[in-house]
């Protein structure tokens, strides 16, 4: 079944996801250039710090800690190198650290060079220019997992709607080239049972049609910062993951159906696009 990730920098919620089966917390430390490209959009801006990448690892006991790093830099006055990011990292507990909006083959070498194997090593594809190189990236050592970003990755091609990538061969051609290399992969992220723009179960099952094998819950599935309640967290956690595993269960059982859920998405996305 798919690894589920969740993002968080709260001990409480991520011992939460954790007990209902959340696979990886997913403390967010990018923020370099995130307001400008997703200026007036309805996206996360997490502000994680390494702080919280210590005060997680210590929370969980059983989920992977994943923690998505600043895209490639050198120090200033405001903020840290690459370097001392993952160093920190690796320190703090992190099991996965997670490469955001690269754009040429030598940010990734430096990124893998950088870990120099202490740590597991995802690449989130998110750019156009990422696409372009992908081949050239794909012959490094190294990388243990990639995920593809759909909104920027969208935004980046100038789209209206992110999941037109599902749409366009976007994402099955750069999954095909994943699988070729028998490299595991992911991509965007999925709401509730019966929420998002596109429902869940559709995404979910081009998931499975595509072999993926990760996916961030988003804040469709549960807006975390709307609740304090941790019994409500807690009950929305669990009852959220049995119907999404239940729906998994069934996907692997009806894979024929796959081809028509491909053409359904298509015919959604046209309908929103009008």
């Amino acid at each position: 079944m798919l690894k589920l990730m969740y993002i968080t920098n709260r001990p409480g919620v991520a011992q939460i996801a954790e007990s209902a089966g959340v696979d990886r917390i997913f403390v967010d430390l990018e923020y370099i250039g995130k307001a400008t490209r997703q200026g007036g959009m309805d996206t996360v801006q997490s502000y994680h710090t390494l702080d919280d990448v210590k005060v997680i690892s210590d929370a969980i006991t059983t989920a992977e800690l994943l923690v998505r790093i600043n895209p490639i830099h050198e120090a200033t006055a405001e903020y840290c190198s690459s370097k001392e990011e993952i160093d920190t990292a690796f320190v703090n507990g992190a099991d996965i650290i997670m490469l955001p909006f690269f754009k040429t083959v030598g940010e990734v070498e430096e990124f893998l060079s950088l870990v120099n194997g202490r740590v597991k090593t995802m690449l989130l594809v998110e750019t156009p220019e990422s696409v372009d190189v992908i081949d050239n990236i794909l012959k490094l050592d190294g990388i243990d997992s990639i995920h593809i970003g759909l909104n920027d990755l969208s935004l980046g091609y100038g789209m209206k709607f992110m999941f037109e990538l599902l749409t366009d061969g976007t994402v099955e051609h750069l999954c095909a080239k994943f699988r070729d290399k028998n490299i595991p992969y992911g991509f965007g992220g999925i709401a509730s049972l019966g929420k998002g723009m596109i429902p869940a179960e559709m995404i979910i099952k081009e998931h499975y049609r595509l072999g993926s094998t990760c996916a961030i819950l988003s804040r469709s599935f549960f807006n975390v910062d709307k609740i304090d309640h941790l019994g409500v967290i807690s009950s929305t956690f669990v009852n959220g993951i049995r119907q999404l595993r239940e729906f998994e269960a069934e996907c692997e059982l009806h894979a024929s159906y796959f081809a028509d859920n491909k053409a359904a998405m298509a015919e959604a996305v046209r309908k929103i696009e009008g």
